[in-house]
């Protein structure tokens, strides 16, 4: 398998990951609070027309895997995206592309630990948010201790008890809209555009968060089993997303009035209670939370990778690029584990909207790693011949082009977001600035390092 960059420097990790393991880490990093929470947030934007949001959100995404597909199939590393921007864009584009992406993706782990700790509140309505924290973080910073392939084995079942819950509310959903049994919501209250028709791009802020995670599968080709399982790997990811998204979208807002959701509780929750399935808030608030977990677990597992790629790059401290015997990034992993207090001190002090400000922190550094990876994969195709792109593993039907259109409507969407949140602007360009500085003086320090020696 190759290395980071061709001359092990990732060669520790072990590479014990199959495709469909792969996959489901990157999906268990997807589906959960994005859309299982953040959902409500977007239906009260646009109303049954967040469906449009959806749809660009997963051709975005599309053009997003096609390219990742492609470079990592080339260059499986930890490092995903970082790598190919030092390969094929610039050492600074490598270092803030991965030092941005894993403090928002440190960050998410806490808007996840925030909705667990929400849905606790079901069952134990007593018992403090910040005990349940506590006491989930725990949990899964022991399962990230353990080596890839027992972490790999755990989080297939854990999104797995999610996804077969999405294929269930689909199918279910789908047969009572087909039936009539259910009347169609999509333009019962105000029409398909109640709040108006601009309204789909004032909730792709949402759509685009639901949709980070994709980016994890590119993570994971580091400990792939074998190169033959990216290619598998990657659509599959694609596929299972693309399906339970938009699938579970379009029937989320043709059984339940756009107008009756809220932050507060999932509209999953609310669906299947409104179509009258015995004991459906105890099992959607069940899964919501296994849910909420397994993101938290492919998040932690994701932030992990990437700071030991910053310090196999001498980005980051030496000590954390270094594996425990299970082949575990353990002080890497522990120094990723910051969402957690992020989550405490959010929800001690600012419970109520504590979930949209993560999500809206976090936001900038998901989209950081799409710009790059298309950025990157424009540059790579220039680079290559047509016989070299032939015998990829895996090839872009886009190409170029399509990387092209994928990195404008990014691009779009991160200055639209800029523009409608002063919270996304000051985090985004702050966080650019903050980098881009500590690019320079780590880098003099590393050329004086190395005078030194």
């Amino acid at each position: 398998m190759p290395s980071e960059n061709g001359n092990g420097q990732e060669s520790g990790l072990h590479h014990q990951l199959s495709a469909g393991q792969m996959a489901m880490v990157a999906v268990g990093g997807s589906i959960g609070t994005g859309l299982l929470l953040g959902s409500a947030a977007a239906i009260e934007i646009a109303g049954p027309a967040v469906i449009l949001s959806y749809v660009l959100a997963g051709f975005i995404c599309w053009t997003v895997t096609m390219a990742v597909g492609e470079l990592s199939s080339a260059h499986p590393a930890a490092g995903s995206f970082g790598l190919y921007a030092d390969l094929y864009l610039s050492p600074w584009a490598g270092f803030v592309s991965r030092t941005g992406y894993w403090i928002s993706i440190s960050a998410s782990i806490g808007a996840s630990l925030v909705a667990s700790a929400t849905y606790m509140r079901y069952w134990f309505p007593v018992v403090p948010a910040l005990v349940w924290i506590a006491v989930f973080s725990l949990v899964l910073i022991v399962i990230n201790l353990r080596s890839v392939g027992d972490y790999g084995r755990f989080e297939y079942w854990f999104a797995m008890v999610k996804l077969v819950t999405m294929v269930t509310f689909i199918v279910i959903g789908g047969m009572l809209l087909a039936s009539g049994r259910v009347p169609a919501q999509y333009t019962a209250h105000g029409g398909f555009f109640p709040t108006g028709t601009l309204a789909p791009l004032l909730a792709m802020t949402f759509a685009l968060y639901t949709f980070g995670g994709i980016e994890i599968v590119a993570i994971t080709t580091g400990e792939s089993r074998t190169a033959a399982d990216i290619p598998r790997a990657v659509k599959l990811t694609f596929a299972i997303l693309a399906i339970v998204y938009l699938g579970a979208i379009v029937v989320l807002v043709g059984v339940m009035p756009w107008n009756r959701v809220g932050v507060t509780e999932s509209p999953f929750v609310t669906v299947f209670r409104t179509v009258g399935i015995p004991a459906a808030s105890n099992l959607m608030s069940f899964v919501i939370l296994t849910a909420a977990l397994s993101g938290a677990n492919a998040n932690l597992y994701s932030a992990s990778r990437m700071l030991f790629s910053l310090a196999r790059r001498g980005w980051a401290p030496a000590p954390l690029g270094r594996l425990n015997a299970a082949g575990s990034p353990k002080l890497a992993l522990v120094a990723s584990s910051y969402g957690i207090v992020v989550a405490a001190v959010l929800e001690k002090w600012a419970s109520k909207n504590a979930f949209v400000y993560i999500l809206t922190a976090a936001l900038f550094g998901l989209m950081l790693s799409w710009v790059v990876s298309l950025a990157a994969h424009i540059s790579f195709r220039k680079r290559i011949s047509s016989a070299q792109v032939a015998a990829l593993p895996m090839r872009s039907p886009l190409g170029s082009w399509g990387s092209i259109l994928g990195l404008t409507l990014v691009s779009a969407a991160i200055l639209k977001t800029w523009w409608d949140s002063r919270v996304s602007l000051l985090s985004g360009v702050s966080t650019l600035l903050i980098l881009t500085v500590a690019y320079w003086f780590l880098r003099v320090s590393n050329r004086a390092s190395l005078a030194n020696k």
